[in-house]
């Protein structure tokens, strides 16, 4: 189908369905909502009404055709290109479409993983029930004795005939409480070196066994999760990859995880710049030295990171899996997070932390709160650097603590004073 025709139904689809957004409105300081909370902090309530639009829309879209556009036909995708893909992000853009968070990490990350490892009766049981959104994904990677050191987590599958049998604990998992199926990486063979012996599957997050807590943040909303696998049953047929060749799986998850945090978060953040500048402009500041060096630097980085980003997604438009250079926009989110943060509190001081009903002060301390998290979230600052150091500029392994180093050839007692 031609671009122009694919565009004009994607209109007609969009102007029955949708209200067009207010294109012509301006920000205007202190007009409207002030929240600016890096994590939505809803009541499970709200919560719930915000699932369910969620999914309505993606249904509707999906069923019109526009849910899946680059997906194989076979798994419910429209198998149309990248260009279509993108014509359609452009025509939707300009219309007030539901929150569509809780997308995020089943769609773009774990449906990719599943496209990728999962077993013809995977791909056809969930592909299509995700994209459509009759079901939701999560990631179930990290452990409490297992955060940046992945390959150290201890939640075991043990084989029992044709089904795996899983048990441990999970924590910092977003969205478990409303999703409906889980990617998972276990130890499988704790004889094998750590890295060798996991084993990627998918789970049913309501089958007995699975018990889901939320975890409450600084910044009062509970917007993650630990999740408890008690002896839960997984067929075979939910398995991602090869028996211990799990670690490719979270390679794989883990790239399409840094593509979505990066890329959808890092760069060109424009409407944010139009409230720094009217907030600096509010406070009579737009003429003190410092904080204009502080705004100028800040809409760099931002533009810095967006040009990055754009450079990756077309690598990923192009059908290439996304690689270490993914790190690289991850740590450019975390970087601009902290130039933002820190021009905040300059030109706030006080005013971010008391409460004193004045409109665009302290509604920011929700987003200064929540940003030490998006240092661990998708791996840690001083994994992306290790990453970014040896697979990007060719630099040496750092040593590990399995690694082997002339330094472990020393006793103790040995050293010279």
């Amino acid at each position: 189908m031609e671009i122009t025709e694919f565009t004009q139904q994607a209109k007609s689809f969009l102007d029955a369905n949708l209200e067009p957004k207010e294109t012509d409105k301006k920000f205007v300081w202190g007009e409207g909502s002030d929240n600016m909370s890096m994590f939505e902090e809803k009541s499970r309530e709200a919560e719930e009404a915000m699932v369910a639009s969620a999914k309505a829309w993606r249904g509707k879209k999906f069923d019109a055709g526009f849910g899946w556009i680059t997906g194989p036909r076979e798994f419910g995708g429209a198998g149309l290109t990248a260009s279509h893909e993108k014509a359609y992000a452009a025509v939707e853009a300009n219309y007030k479409v539901p929150n569509q968070s809780i997308f995020t990490i089943g769609l773009g990350m774990v449906a990719p993983t599943i496209l990728a490892h999962g077993s013809p009766q995977a791909k056809e049981k969930f592909l299509r029930a995700m994209w459509r959104a009759d079901i939701v994904g999560c990631q179930l990677f990290s452990e409490p004795g297992a955060g940046s050191d992945l390959a150290s987590l201890q939640t075991k599958a043990e084989r029992d005939g044709d089904e795996w049998v899983i048990t441990g604990q999970k924590v910092w998992t977003s969205g478990a409480h409303y999703s409906d199926i889980g990617e998972v990486i276990c130890r499988t063979d704790p004889s094998l070196p750590k890295h060798k012996g996991l084993t990627g599957f998918l789970v049913d997050m309501n089958a007995p066994g699975v018990e889901i807590r939320p975890l409450r943040q600084m910044t009062g909303g509970a917007s993650f999760n630990e999740v408890f696998f008690n002896e839960v049953h997984v067929p075979d047929s939910y398995r991602l990859g090869d028996v211990n060749s799990g670690w490719g799986v979270a390679l794989t998850t883990l790239m399409n995880e840094r593509a979505a945090i990066g890329v959808g978060s890092g760069g060109g953040e424009v409407s944010m710049m139009t409230r720094i500048s009217a907030m600096v402009r509010h406070f009579e500041l737009e003429n003190d030295a410092l904080v204009r060096d502080m705004v100028a630097n800040l809409y760099i980085n931002y533009r810095v990171a967006n040009f990055n980003n754009k450079r990756a997604m077309d690598k990923m438009k192009a059908g290439q899996t996304p690689g270490p250079e993914m790190s690289i926009s991850k740590m450019a989110l975390v970087n601009n997070q902290q130039l933002l943060n820190d021009l905040i509190s300059h030109v706030l001081g006080a005013k971010l932390q008391a409460d004193t009903g004045e409109w665009g002060t302290y509604a920011w301390h929700q987003l200064v709160l929540g940003a030490p998290g998006m240092r661990i979230a998708g791996g840690s600052d001083e994994v992306m650097r290790n990453i970014v150091g040896e697979r990007v500029l060719g630099l040496q392994k750092e040593p590990g603590i399995d690694s082997k180093s002339p330094f472990r050839e020393l006793k103790v007692g040995t050293q010279k004073n």
